[in-house]
């Protein structure tokens, strides 16, 4: 017996409870399942499983073996990956997280140009403002945008984001232009929920930093869609820079508060703590280190 295969069929059972589970989940048979399982036990001298008529149980032996085995297999599994694409290239898929405006207007196109010189990837591009569960989700790679609420993250820095005060014309020719910060409260503010504290919006100016208090009229969570609500004149927005030029470009929005713009924010490559890096993501992250360079609005 191979000891990675009865390695496999383990972590398998004990996670999935039974040999039925695991051998669905491998492809094998219960009866192979059961006599890697079985010639694992043989070889290292100690019960690793309580079977019964329907469940398997686990022992103190086996708890330990499962604290380690599934980091041992990954490890494995990646270093014959990295030894496969050493040998004929970057292959394979890789799965990517990104926040849904940013994913569409950058993510989107960074992917396109990195699959185009590694025909045998498969970026799979996985879109959701909420900060998912790298693990749970199998996610190589995210993309996020501020400062991470968690420390179990590993971030390689790509850039800044900036962001600005806008409105359209016909708002302001409504309801007059805002001069400084301080105005703001008496206008129609339109908020993005993805940011975490919507209504503070923090400006920087002549004095330093200002962090003003705003009533939210209209609130989305997304930036495209409170881009659009301000276009339509419904309000003030602060917004990110890269949903901003075709709009400022057009004036169907304007840059308020001369003077002042708003807070920076990080974006940043993240991947889970503690895990190697298969060479594709590696080379993912070098991309879009070079071409974040070239594409983030400045």
């Amino acid at each position: 017996m191979d000891l990675l295969d009865g390695l496999r069929a383990f972590v398998a059972t004990a996670q999935g409870g039974s040999f039925t589970a695991a051998a669905d989940r491998l492809g094998l048979s219960n009866r192979l399942t059961s006599k890697y399982v079985a010639a694992l036990e043989d070889r290292l001298g100690v019960r690793l499983l309580q079977r019964t008529t329907r469940r398997v149980g686990i022992t103190p032996a086996g708890e330990r073996l499962l604290a380690r085995a599934p980091a041992l297999l990954e490890e494995v599994d990646a270093l014959i990956a990295d030894v496969a694409e050493d040998r004929g290239g970057l292959s394979g898929v890789i799965r990517v997280s990104a926040p849904v405006t940013f994913g569409e207007i950058f993510v989107r196109d960074l992917l396109g140009r990195f699959a185009a010189l590694h025909p045998a990837l498969i970026p799979d591009l996985r879109l959701d403002d909420a900060h998912s569960d790298l693990a749970a989700g199998g996610i190589d790679l995210a993309f996020r945008i501020g400062t991470p609420e968690t420390a179990a993250l590993t971030r390689h820095p790509l850039g800044w984001i900036g962001t600005r005060l806008v409105a359209a014309p016909a708002y302001l020719a409504r309801h007059g232009t805002p001069r400084t910060p301080r105005d703001l409260p008496r206008h129609r503010c339109l908020l993005d929920t993805n940011r975490r504290l919507p209504d503070r919006w923090r400006l920087d100016g002549p004095q330093g930093p200002e962090e003003i208090r705003v009533p939210g009229h209209l609130l989305a969570n997304s930036a495209r869609v409170i881009r659009d609500l301000a276009i339509a004149g419904h309000g003030v927005a602060l917004l990110p820079d890269f949903v901003l030029p075709a709009a400022l470009e057009s004036g169907d929005l304007v840059a308020l508060c001369p003077g002042y713009r708003g807070e920076t924010l990080p974006v940043a490559a993240v991947w889970l703590e503690g895990r190697r890096l298969p060479r594709k993501v590696r080379a993912l992250v070098d991309f879009a280190h070079e071409d974040f360079a070239r594409t983030l609005p400045r």
